[in-house]
C-alpha cells in the first residue's frame, strides 16, 4: 500500500454508526503524520509533505523532530517516550516548526497512540494545524493586558473598576493607600458596599445622585463623603466612566477615579 492509499481510522460523528470510518490519508486537508516506535516517520499524507517536505524529498524515515526548534527537541522527544512507555493518551501541545514558508510557525499537534492488538503502544498518529496567526494574537493581547496592569498599577490617580453588575474587581496601589484597605478585602464585594456614599454632590447641570446603574450610562462627576478602611470619614472627588469594549461597543463596567479633598 502506497502512502496515498493509506487510511487512518478516525471516530464517527453524531449519528453515525458506532465503528470506527477508515479515511485515505490523503484526503485530509491538514498535514497528517504517523511516527513509529523509533521516532521515524512512517506515514505522511499530502498535506503533510506540501507543508514540511523539502523538493523531491519524502517524509517517511525521517526522524519526527527535526522540524523543530533546537531547544524543543529533547522536551518533546521524551514526551513521545513517555507516552509510548506509560500508554497514557498525550495531551495537545504547540510547537514551533520550520516549515516550506522559510521560518518557525506555531503549530497545534493533536496526538492519539497508535496500538498493536493487544493493546500495547506502537507509535502515534499527529495531526497538525497551523496557528501561527492566533498564536500571535493571543501573545499581543496578553502583552497588551500585562502593559495596561502596569499602566493602572503605576498610576498617581485612585483607580478602582467594577463589572457591569457593580461588583469591584480591581483596584490600584494608590486606591489601596486613599482607602486604607487592601485590593484583596475589596475585591468581590459590591461598590456601594465597599465605597459607601455618606453624602454626594453631584458636579453635573441635573444634580443626579450616583449610583451604579448611572456610571454605567454616562459619565459623572462629583464630591462625596466616604468611609475608609479604618471608618474614618474621607472626603473626595469621584469622576466615573463606562469602561468600553473598544472593538464590540459593549459596556463592561465602570472606572471610577478618586481624589481626596483636603
Amino acid at each position: 500500500m502506497n502512502d496515498a492509499e493509506k487510511t487512518a481510522s478516525i471516530p464517527p460523528g453524531p449519528g453515525v454508526s458506532a465503528h470506527a470510518v477508515s479515511i485515505p490519508i490523503d484526503e485530509f486537508p491538514v498535514p497528517y503524520v504517523e511516527v513509529d516506535l523509533k521516532g521515524e516517520i512512517s506515514a505522511a499524507n499530502r498535506a503533510a509533505h506540501e507543508r514540511f517536505a523539502n523538493d523531491g524529498e519524502s517524509l517517511i524515515g525521517q526522524f519526527a523532530w527535526q522540524l523543530m526548534a533546537t531547544d524543543e527537541k529533547e522536551i518533546s522527544f521524551a514526551s513521545y517516550f513517555s507516552a509510548i512507555h506509560t500508554g497514557q493518551a498525550p495531551p495537545t501541545v504547540c510547537r514551533p516548526l520550520f516549515d516550506r514558508s522559510g521560518q518557525f510557525r506555531t503549530y497545534q499537534l493533536h496526538l492519539s497512540l497508535i496500538r498493536a492488538p493487544q493493546g500495547a503502544p506502537v507509535g502515534m498518529r499527529i495531526v497538525l494545524l497551523d496557528v501561527s496567526e492566533t498564536h500571535c494574537a493571543l501573545d499581543a493581547a496578553i502583552r497588551s493586558a500585562g502593559w495596561m496592569e502596569s499602566v493602572i498599577a503605576s498610576a498617581p490617580e485612585a483607580i478602582l473598576v467594577t463589572d457591569t453588575v457593580g461588583f469591584i474587581c480591581a483596584l490600584n496601589p494608590a486606591c489601596e493607600e486613599l482607602l486604607c484597605c487592601k485590593a484583596e478585602a475589596l475585591k468581590g464585594r459590591l461598590v456601594e458596599e465597599g465605597v459607601h456614599l455618606l453624602t454626594y454632590s453631584s458636579s453635573d447641570p441635573d444634580g443626579q445622585r450616583l449610583t451604579h446603574l448611572l456610571a454605567l450610562d454616562q459619565p459623572t462627576r462629583g464630591i462625596a463623603t466616604i468611609h475608609d478602611g479604618v471608618g474614618r470619614e474621607l472626603r473626595v472627588e469621584i469622576s466615573t466612566s463606562p469602561l468600553i469594549e473598544k472593538n464590540t461597543g459593549i459596556t463592561e463596567g465602570v472606572v471610577n477615579v478618586l481624589r481626596k479633598i483636603s
